[in-house]
């Protein structure tokens, strides 16, 4: 796995989107839902003690920033010709309804497998968009294994977390927030398989930008921040409770390559740390954040000492979570 990390210009040329590849996606995206607005909130800006700007990715159809990558991923599979007669992934939730949606918007049956014990509204959301869900394992990553066991089986077409037609997509959320905001200094973006960071990354790079990037992991689940260290892919174990979104027990390699040049560094966070956020964000903009969605405004929380001055952009990046957990986090449970 090493070797893979060692050659990470090259797979940032493979991988990363180009400006124009970008602006082409935020087009297919377009066709389902216009940009998601950014504000600078009052609030969270005086809890921080400097100018905080928020993305709210959470107003997309499905309430998170995964759907931009699968309307973008099928659009390719069509551009090519190579559209299946049946598609299966993996998901802790909002990655299964973005390909759930893109694959009824294109008439493709879906089956997506989920982990044992998974939000039951995070479930219920994706079979209300047709597909056929399956519950196997214990963790993401024994559902990932099934899936690609199954698909290979059927011979159905298997989507992955992390790729390059899913990056695409994924970047116009990035695009958007830093051409509404040129004067960021600094972005916090979660990471559970790697999209959502390698996408600020290819934004970045193809806007020309000079802001730093703070990935963010949680604190139960250290396979991206223990991977970058190490220089190699680490497995660690996952005992987030919280946050379901940044529950990864194997980092990807190749989202590992375009991380290690591009990262100023990794912040890690407790589900303590995170369940404050998610009090925070709705006591200052009124908005249900999920774990892994108030996780970025959580480590610049943690980093507040050091941030004054700066102007800070941090993502809602998702909405999702059951409304039991909710109504515990916000009595403070």
């Amino acid at each position: 796995m090493s070797a893979v990390l060692d050659h990470a210009p090259a797979l940032q040329n493979s991988m990363l989107p180009s400006l124009q590849e970008i602006e082409d996606a935020a087009r297919v995206v377009y066709r389902e839902f216009q940009a998601t607005p950014q504000y600078r909130w009052g609030l969270s800006s005086q809890r921080l003690g400097t100018d905080c700007w928020i993305k709210h990715e959470n107003h997309t159809p499905v309430g998170a920033f995964k759907l931009r990558g699968g309307l973008t991923y099928f659009d390719g599979l069509k551009q090519r010709g190579e559209m299946p007669k049946e598609v299966i992934s993996a998901t802790r939730g909002n990655h299964g309804q973005s390909i759930g949606w893109a694959a009824r918007a294109h008439g493709v049956p879906c089956t997506i497998v989920v982990p044992h014990g998974n939000s039951v509204e995070k479930n219920a959301a994706m079979r209300a968009l047709g597909l056929t869900l399956i519950e196997h394992g214990d963790d993401f990553q024994a559902s990932r294994e099934f899936a690609m066991a199954l698909a290979a089986e059927r011979g159905a077409h298997m989507v992955p977390s992390f790729d390059a037609g899913l990056l695409r997509g994924v970047s116009t959320y990035w695009w958007e927030f830093m051409l509404a905001v040129p004067q960021l200094d600094v972005v916090y973006v979660p990471i559970g398989q790697g999209s959502g960071a390698c996408s600020a990354i290819a934004a970045k790079l193809a806007l020309g930008r000079k802001l730093r990037i703070v990935g963010v992991v949680s604190a139960h689940a250290t396979t991206y921040a223990d991977s970058l260290a190490a220089r190699r892919v680490v497995e660690a174990p996952v005992t987030t409770h919280l946050a379901d979104g940044m529950a990864c027990r194997v980092a990807d390699p190749a989202a590992l390559a375009i991380l290690l040049p591009h990262l100023d560094r990794i912040v890690k966070v407790t589900d303590e740390e995170v369940a404050q956020a998610m009090r925070d964000l709705y006591a200052d903009t009124h908005n249900v954040a999920e774990g892994a969605g108030a996780a970025s405004f959580a480590a610049a929380m943690q980093d507040r000492s050091q941030l004054k001055g700066q102007v800070v952009g941090t993502t809602l990046c998702g909405g999702n979570v059951d409304t039991a957990t909710v109504a515990k986090v916000l009595a403070g449970a």
